[in-house]
């Protein structure tokens, strides 16, 4: 679901190394939904968001390539802590989680684009 989600809203490539990258960056959009959410007071929202974000980190875990070596099983136990909490940033309106997990992303992202060059 968090794939198609958001390739309805992105360009799609056939690169397999551009779509985790997209992926990575639509968490960090849906995680600034999330907080602006939050400083609104818009549960229906905070929610839409949070749901959006934990469907992208689903669909990042179901990817993951467990035959090839132990990278893999840490980036599944990290999806999960992400997931985790960002549930109780939702249930707790805790905004420095949602940033917690957005400063995870962003190293995500970092370290992806100097393992791929993108």
């Amino acid at each position: 679901m968090g794939i198609e989600a958001y390739q309805q809203q992105s360009a799609i490539s056939d690169d397999p190394y551009v779509l985790i990258l997209k992926l990575y960056e639509g968490l960090l959009k849906y995680l600034s939904f999330v907080k602006s959410a939050m400083e609104n007071e818009d549960i229906e929202q905070k929610f839409t968001y949070i749901n959006k974000s934990i469907a992208i980190f689903d669909e990042l875990r179901n990817v993951l390539d467990f035959d090839g070596g132990d990278v893999a099983y840490y980036l599944d136990g990290l999806y999960l802590y992400q997931i985790e909490t960002l549930f109780s940033a939702g249930i707790d309106d805790n905004v420095n989680s949602v940033n917690q997990v957005m400063k995870v992303t962003q190293g995500l992202i970092d370290a992806w684009k100097d393992e791929t060059g993108l």
